[in-house]
């Protein structure tokens, strides 16, 4: 079999036999085919696209690239959510204390951010001391004593997703249903979950920016997902101004325990609730999403939820005390007030450009070198439907470089668009796929 041969099929809109696809990420993974030739299967890919028993063999190619956790040593459904990315998108921090108050076993492996998107970890560790660095008896035990544990995507889990996703960044390659469905699936299989949600984001601050291109990505998904016996459920939300008013990560941190001390955005809330209580269905825990939305609003009245995070933080290393003092947690030299430059109503808030300000106040990374600033970012006052006065505070810039205020401000400015007149009639969540 020659790689040459499976381009040049592919190029000619040919499918790809499970033979085929097998060989080319086994060889790939052990270094045995050049870039370049796997550059152009990829635009192949990119332009002739692959049917759904090509994009489920491709997944479970890059499944079986690398090891495959098994948790079978954990009582009970294991459930796990992931999000396609965007801007103040903090629910993993919400909702997974909230889900392993009921005892549901939450075993989570979180990636870092990368450009205008957060990462999970890098919020994490705003603890001061936290560590997603464990064996994986570590990791079992702590799902299986407090209900949660988070844990970092390592080299060993689908190495060829890692490979192949550097090479199609750097050669517009990103931007295919297939290939981004088969990236997300792999990992999330190979992490040994039962049951997985999806939050499949939506907008100007989502890699999918409509509608009809994220409903596509989340029947992919679940598609593959059901077809080798993982309960999947894809769940599309808003992501057309950013979630919450947080950008940033101690801040979005802050904003997370805020509301798991019941007086969060009501967003972040409503989302948190929407993905939280599809977990608690496909575990068997609630017989409807309804039901278990009461359930899980019971553990942050109750104040379960805020207990159990104390005690996920406290086993992976992580200080707690600011989780009682917010305070506590590190803060930025400068904060600074933006006001608005007319009166009217919020229409839009470019999402991704106001992610772009925040990384580049160091909230975020421009490359996986990059250092990363817990403290700074941006905490918006104002959202889409808001009424605006001229002089009104719109955001605050948190900042440690005094001359980066400046353009962050011009930044803000730039990207809030408000108007005379204007109803929000965008949902929150556009659709939920099973």
């Amino acid at each position: 079999m020659r790689m040459y041969d499976l381009i040049l099929k592919k190029r000619n809109g040919g499918e790809l036999s499970t033979e085929e696809i097998n060989f080319f990420i086994e060889s790939y993974t052990k270094g045995n085919i050049p870039d370049y030739q796997v550059s152009a299967l990829l635009m192949a890919i990119y332009f002739q696209k692959m049917n759904k028993r090509e994009t489920s063999d491709l997944t479970m190619a890059m499944v079986h690239s690398g090891d495959m956790l098994d948790l079978s040593a954990i009582e009970g459904v294991k459930v796990d959510k992931h999000s396609t990315g965007g801007v103040g998108d903090t629910t993993t921090l919400v909702l997974a204390p909230m889900v392993a108050a009921l005892g549901i076993p939450v075993a989570k492996m979180s990636g870092r951010g990368l450009g205008h998107t957060g990462g999970t970890i890098d919020k994490l560790e705003s603890f001061k001391g936290f560590s997603v660095e464990m064996p994986t008896e570590k990791f079992m035990d702590n799902v299986n004593t407090l209900k949660i544990a988070v844990g970092g995507q390592t080299g060993d889990l689908a190495p060829a997703d890692k490979k192949l996703y550097a090479l199609r960044d750097v050669t517009a390659t990103v931007d295919n249903v297939s290939l981004i469905a088969s990236s997300i699936m792999s990992k999330k299989i190979a992490s040994g979950a039962d049951a997985i949600v999806l939050d499949v984001k939506v907008g100007d601050g989502a890699f999918m920016k409509t509608t009809e291109a994220a409903e596509e990505l989340a029947r992919e998904m679940v598609a593959i997902g059901n077809h080798i016996g993982r309960k999947t459920m894809a769940v599309i939300s808003d992501m057309d101004q950013p979630l919450g008013f947080a950008i940033g990560n101690v801040l979005e941190v802050e904003e997370a325990i805020n509301t798991l001390k019941g007086n969060g955005p009501e967003d972040l809330l409503q989302l948190s609730l929407a993905l939280g209580s599809r977990m608690v269905v496909l575990a068997g825990k609630a017989a409807t999403v309804e039901e278990a939305e009461e359930m899980l609003k019971g553990t942050i009245t109750s104040g379960a939820a805020i207990k159990k995070l104390k005690e996920f933080v406290s086993a992976q290393g992580g200080e707690v005390d600011c989780i009682d003092n917010t305070d506590l947690f590190p803060k930025a030299k400068y904060v600074v007030p933006v006001a608005a430059e007319n009166s009217g109503v919020v229409k839009k808030i470019h999402a991704e450009n106001l992610g772009l300000v925040a990384m580049e106040l160091g909230a975020g990374r421009a490359t996986k070198e990059s250092e990363i600033d817990l403290a700074v970012g941006i905490v918006l006052t104002k959202k889409r439907g808001d009424k605006v006065e001229a002089g009104e505070t719109i955001a605050y810039i948190h900042s440690n470089k005094e001359e980066l205020i400046d353009k962050a401000k011009a930044g803000i400015l730039a990207n809030y668009e408000i108007v005379e007149g204007y109803e929000n009639d965008i949902p929150l969540i556009h659709e939920v796929i099973s």
